[in-house]
């Protein structure tokens, strides 16, 4: 029951968060949440398909045929097409539909999965990679772009540290899940390609009916060009740090020739960015310091970070003889102190809307992690490894993500794209150039160091030949004789010690940039239109403009409600009808204001009050002083009361009151005397649904009024509860029967309700009226008996069946 009644008292204005819906509606937390958990599987999905081979690899390549070279292109083709393709993915986000756009990401990285699958040699996995790259490239920008759309960068870094924590998650999982594949017999490695095709497909679900963003459809052209020049560049680039050191010397005309045309290409990139008229990337963004910084940071940040989840099972499986099962969960350290630190960093930022210190810090721990990981070898205790890996994971959590916010919360919304997708690209590119170039460090130091291993040997090591390691292939340690298999061991220890040595300058140089990144706090306001921004510029130097500009028209009157009573402190503004202020005032404690117009003609009027709804109204100036009051409506509040049947106060009940669309608008809990209060609450039909231990839940329809507040009372009916256990009969036992059918029947011969026992035999029936039931249980010849329910508390009635003779 409800009865309302206005009561003449005011409440606050409310105010509702979050990025425009489709409908334009603003987003509510759970809006935002389903969205973003079709985000994280597609993330998820992204994150997998990167690390879930790494520690299959030495596996497929042994398979698939090849040497280090092979083992470093699969890593790198995929990073490459990222890399090459993220720009690109970030530019059609601020053209095109995003939601349409992460669809279709994952329907490329589905495809090029499930061919990967069906390799039949490294240059068809490696080419399949590609593909696997392009959609993962963009799922990694979109992700961002879409969570910067729909959140205020104030709030954003919350849900950052949830992407933080999906990554962690899936790289832990995605080792640990393919050595698992690899290792179970009638799987196979090929599963590894095939296991993140149910996410995906989950992931394009989830998001068809959660993605709901508002989308700008105007002409557009898209920069192929720029885009084809900047994938030749990187490609190029890659190619030659690969096969520098192995194929050709460093310094040689191959070298020369290819480090030459990948800067001619970047030239050229310049150039036709320079005149595109919709480029990829804006070179007009790296005018702002931020950005230009934090892009250089994320080109460092990459080689580390994918130094880190790359050669890591390269050593736990050939330096340590571990299984890929084994060496997926030895990297647990690090991934705990990434899952840590970008979930807890992300939270703070939240809260106190700073975010530099973060940044500092993790580049500190990123370069001493690498550094301490540089003198690691195969017999290395792995307790100290582990502490070496945490502090890694520590400092990759703190800088990943923010890099990305600090650099969001320094641009325009129509550039959000854009922006996002430059700084992951630049950590996509420090991962492919970083993978291959360290590849090729690997290959040439565990060369050198088996080379001086068997020299060690003397004559028997010459008997012992190369033991099948020659030609650069990935060994397979178990076949080796024991002095040779402790010679390989050592050279890949001592090789990937290496690598991490020399990743250690280049987190040293982003530690360093990142201490010339100037701190802008983060913004509390969504991401706004042009025409929002516009309007917010108005708004922030309205307070520096107090009185109308001299020498104008008066325009002057009352701010009042609508039974007469003059509203003291409503701000009252002037604009032209192209959006400029002219004049802003703050009313009396009368009510009172005045204005000067420039001159005769239309104006708008806007007045504002705490506890009122804004009121705009167009006013016509003519030669003479113009007196015009100003009527304002309360917003309105609920008031109530939570009783039993018989009048009684009942404390601590839930009370949650939503729109007609679904959206909690407040929740509360009654005092001792069962009342419950909320102000601020917009006029208009709401529901209001009650819930408390001991009673039925109770939802109601409630017609908020336009002024004062809306009183209620919800009177709830005890719900009672009978639960009890269904036993086999003493021939078995008395053992509780599992799958036994169990129905409640009121005193009139209506089914009330039915349940099925569980395992322990156990049922139970809730939110029953006070009354005479009949318990009917079958599973054995059905068995009938009454039950007394009182309608307070829980009623206790266990049931015994038997077969006939039992």
């Amino acid at each position: 029951m409800a009865t309302t009644t206005p009561t003449g008292v005011r409440g606050g204005h409310a105010k509702h968060g979050g990025a425009p819906s489709a409908d334009g509606a603003p987003m509510s937390h759970r809006q935002i949440m389903e969205a973003l958990s079709g985000l994280l599987l597609g993330m998820f999905v992204a994150i997998l398909s990167s690390t879930i081979v790494s520690n299959a690899l030495p596996e497929i390549i042994k398979d698939l045929g090849g040497g280090q070279s092979a083992y470093t292109w699969v890593v790198t083709a995929a990073l490459l097409s990222m890399t090459a393709t993220t720009p690109l993915w970030g530019k059609l986000a601020d053209l095109f539909s995003k939601k349409l756009l992460v669809q279709i990401a994952l329907v490329i990285y589905v495809a090029g999965s499930v061919v990967a699958g069906l390799a039949q040699n490294t240059g068809m996995l490696i080419a399949c990679r590609v593909v696997q790259g392009i959609g993962v490239g963009g799922l990694t920008a979109l992700s961002q772009i879409i969570l910067a759309a729909m959140i205020a960068p104030r709030e954003r870094g919350r849900y950052s540290g949830y992407l933080g924590a999906t990554f962690a998650v899936a790289t832990v999982g995605g080792p640990l899940l393919g050595g698992v594949i690899t290792d179970t017999d009638w799987l196979g490695w090929r599963w590894c390609f095939y296991v993140g095709v149910p996410f995906a497909l989950i992931a394009l679900l989830v998001l068809q009916k959660t993605l709901k963003l508002p989308v700008v459809k105007r002409q557009v052209k898209v920069d192929w060009s720029g885009a084809f020049v900047i994938s030749a560049a990187v490609s190029l680039l890659l190619i030659w740090v690969t096969f520098a050191g192995d194929k050709y010397d460093w310094m040689s005309w191959q070298t020369a020739a290819m480090v030459g045309g990948s800067v001619l290409l970047t030239g050229l990139f310049v150039l036709v960015e320079s005149r595109a008229s919709e480029p990829i990337i804006p070179l007009r963004l790296f005018r702002n310091r931020t950005i230009t910084l934090a892009s250089l940071a994320s080109l460092f940040v990459g080689v580390a970070m994918f130094a880190g989840t790359v050669f890591f099972s390269q050593y736990f499986q050939l330096a340590r003889d571990k299984s890929p099962t084994m060496s997926g969960v030895m990297t647990i350290p690090m991934i705990a102190g990434l899952f840590v630190s970008s979930t807890v960093s992300g939270m703070v930022i939240t809260k106190t809307g700073r975010w530099k210190a973060w940044l500092v810090t993790g580049g500190v721990l990123v370069t001493a992690g690498l550094g301490l990981l540089g003198t690691i070898r195969y017999d290395t205790e792995y307790w100290h490894i582990a502490v070496f890996m945490a502090v890694l994971g520590l400092g990759l959590g703190m800088m990943m993500q923010n890099l990305v916010l600090c650099t969001q919360n320094q641009v325009a919304p129509a550039d959000l794209g854009a922006a996002s997708s430059v700084v992951t690209f630049f950590r996509s590119l420090g991962g492919a150039v970083g993978v291959s170039a360290l590849g090729a460090v690997l290959a040439n130091r565990v060369t050198t160091y088996v080379r001086d291993g068997f020299a060690e040997l003397g004559p028997k090591g010459a008997a012992l030949g190369h033991g099948g390691t020659g030609g650069g292939g990935i060994p397979d340690l178990d076949a080796l004789p024991a002095p040779v298999r402790t010679i390989m061991e050592s050279a890949y220890g001592h090789g990937v010690g290496d690598v991490f040595l020399w990743s250690a300058p280049f987190a040293l140089l982003a530690f360093l940039v990142t201490l010339f990144i100037k701190e802008v706090a983060l913004k509390s306001g969504a991401s706004k239109t042009p025409d929002e921004t516009a309007a917010a510029d108005v708004e922030a130097v309205a307070p520096a403009v107090e009185t109308s500009a001299p020498a104008g028209i008066p325009v002057c009157g009352t701010v009042r409600t609508a039974d007469g009573a003059a509203v003291p402190g409503a701000a009252v503004t002037l604009i032209s009808l192209g959006g400029r202020q002219l004049g802003r005032t703050v009313a009396p404690a009368d009510g009172g204001y005045a204005l000067d117009a420039p001159g005769t003609g239309s104006y708008v009027l806007i007045a504002s009050a705490d506890g009122f709804q804004p009121q705009a109204s167009t006013v016509v100036v003519g030669d003479g002083p113009l007196a015009y009051d100003v009527l304002l409506s309360g917003t309105s509040g609920l008031t109530g009361v939570v009783v039993t049947e018989t009048g009684g106060p009942v404390a601590g009940a839930m009370v949650i009151v939503t729109d007609v669309r679904g959206d909690v608008l407040a929740t509360g809990a009654s005092a001792e005397d069962g009342a419950f209060s909320f102000a601020e609450l917009v006029p208009g039909a709401v529901t209001v649904a009650v819930n408390a231990h001991g009673f039925r839940p109770l939802a109601l329809s409630v017609e908020i009024g336009g002024q004062g507040v809306t009183r209620v009372e919800a009177a709830l009916r005890a719900g009672a509860m009978v639960r009890g256990v269904v036993r086999a009969g003493a021939g078995a036992g008395r053992r509780p029967l599992s799958d036994a059918r169990v129905t409640l029947v009121d005193a009139a011969g209506n089914v009330v309700a039915t349940a099925t026992t569980g395992e322990d035999g156990a049922y139970v029936f809730t939110d029953l009226d006070a009354g005479e039931y009949t318990v009917i249980a079958s599973g054995y010849p059905p068995v009938a008996g009454p039950v007394t329910v009182t309608g307070l508390g829980a009623d206790g009635h266990d049931i015994e069946l038997a077969h006939p003779g039992e």
